[in-house]
């Protein structure tokens, strides 16, 4: 499962999280080879002041990605989804591509634990929760 943790010194409303969320869950899918059903996402919105970044813009606000995702994806891929992410943040919320940091942390699949299952290790193509 992987969980897209986003960090931001700015909140956005609900609306526009919800229409954010299902465009990084699409983007994921699509470029990391895998479904969306087991996708998470979590949005964390701090005061402009809590969060600090050498790289931010003038107006200050920031937006840091932590994505905790299954081993083996190429560094091609996650480089892709960093530069999606990025076009994304940009576009939506109108922040400077120098303002967002993207950091991931690569687990095997037995560290992903739902309530039904234990995902496997990722494999190309695959939805871990296709049977359910």
């Amino acid at each position: 499962m992987p969980h897209l943790q986003f960090e931001l010194n700015f909140t956005p409303d609900a609306n526009e999280k919800s229409d954010f969320a299902e465009a990084a869950k699409q983007h994921f899918s699509e470029i990391m080879s895998t479904g969306t059903d087991h996708i998470g996402i979590t949005f964390r919105c701090y005061a402009p002041g809590d969060l600090v970044f050498g790289r931010a813009g003038k107006d200050g606000r920031i937006a840091f990605l932590n994505a905790d995702i299954r081993l083996g994806r190429t560094a091609d891929q996650k480089r892709r989804l960093a530069l999606a992410i990025l076009a994304e943040i940009s576009r939506r919320w109108d922040l400077p591509e120098e303002s967002i940091y993207i950091i991931y942390t690569e687990h095997d699949g037995p560290d992903f634990q739902l309530s039904d299952r234990v995902l496997p290790s990722w494999q190309t193509g695959e939805d871990p929760l296709a049977d359910s």
